[in-house]
C-alpha cells in the first residue's frame, strides 16, 4: 500500500479512536455525563479524561501531534518490517543462478521478493547482458532510489518529536500567565489562587514529553533498522558482482 493512503487511513482510525477523549474536554461538568465523555471514560478511563480536560487548550494540538506521530510510527514500522528479507537465503538462490548465467530465473526470484535488497539486485540483473560495469551502475542508481524510500517518514517523526514538547512548553507559559493573572487580580499570594494555572503548566509539559519520548525511541529504532537494510544492500550488490565476475 502506498504511503499517503496508509498514513491517511492510520490518522483517520486513530482520530476516531481519540475523538471521544478530545471532545470530552468540551463536555459539561462530569456530573452531567455527556455521551462523548462517557465513551472517552469507558475507553481511556475517567482519570485520563480528567487529566486531558485539566490540561486546557494546549492538549488539543498535542493530541493532534500524538495521532500524527503514532500514524507515522505504525506506517514506518510496517514498511521496514515488510521490506526485510533473509539475506543469506535470498543470496543462496540468486548467486548460483548468476554464476550459471541463468539470469531470467534470477530475475524472476528477485522480482517476486519484496524489499530494497531484491529491488537493487533486480535492477542490476536487468543489465547483466551489458557487462559488469552496466550492472554496477544500475545497482548504484537503484540503491539511491531505495535509500530515498527508506528515509521517508523520518522528517515527519522529527516534526512530532519537536512539536510535542514545544506545544507543552507553550501550555506551560499560558498556565503560568494565568497563575500570575490570578495573583494580580487577588492582590495577594495564595497557593489556592495559583494552583489551577500551575497545574495546567505541569500537565501540558508532561503531555508533550509523554508524546515526544516514545516517538524518539521508535525513531532511533527505525534508524538502526534502515542502517541494517543498507548493509544488506551493500552485501547483496557485492555478492552479485562477484558472481558475475566468476560467471
Amino acid at each position: 500500500m502506498r504511503k499517503p493512503i496508509l498514513v491517511t487511513l492510520l490518522i483517520v482510525m486513530m482520530s476516531t479512536m481519540f475523538i471521544g477523549l478530545a471532545f470530552a474536554q468540551e463536555q459539561a461538568a462530569p456530573a452531567s455525563g455527556g455521551g462523548l465523555q462517557n465513551f472517552a471514560e469507558l475507553v481511556f478511563g475517567s482519570g485520563m479524561v480528567k487529566w486531558f480536560k485539566d490540561g486546557g487548550w494546549a492538549m488539543w494540538p498535542i493530541l493532534f501531534v500524538t495521532i500524527y506521530g503514532l500514524a507515522y510510527v505504525i506506517w514506518k514500522f510496517i514498511a521496514l518490517l515488510t521490506g526485510k528479507v533473509n539475506l543469506n537465503s535470498f543470496l543462496n538462490k540468486i548467486v548460483p543462478l548468476v554464476k550459471a548465467k541463468k539470469f531470467k530465473e534470477a530475475l524472476e526470484i528477485a522480482k517476486n521478493t519484496r524489499g530494497p535488497v531484491a529491488s537493487i539486485v533486480y535492477a542490476g540483473l536487468l543489465k547483466a547482458d551489458n557487462g559488469v560495469a552496466a550492472v554496477e551502475k544500475a545497482i548504484e542508481n537503484a540503491a539511491m532510489i531505495e535509500m530515498s524510500y527508506l528515509e521517508k517518514g523520518f522528517l515527519e517523526l522529527s516534526t512530532a518529536i519537536t512539536l510535542a514538547p514545544m506545544l507543552g512548553f507553550l501550555g506551560t507559559v499560558s498556565g503560568m500567565i494565568s497563575a500570575f493573572d490570578a495573583i494580580a487580580a487577588a492582590r495577594a499570594v495564595d497557593a489556592t489562587i495559583v494552583a489551577s494555572g500551575i497545574k495546567i503548566a505541569l500537565i501540558t509539559t508532561q503531555a508533550g514529553l509523554i508524546v515526544a519520548i516514545p516517538v524518539q525511541f521508535f525513531n532511533n529504532i527505525f534508524v538502526t533498522m534502515v542502517d541494517s537494510r543498507v548493509i544488506d544492500m551493500q552485501r547483496a550488490s557485492e555478492k552479485v558482482i562477484e558472481a558475475l565476475l566468476e560467471a
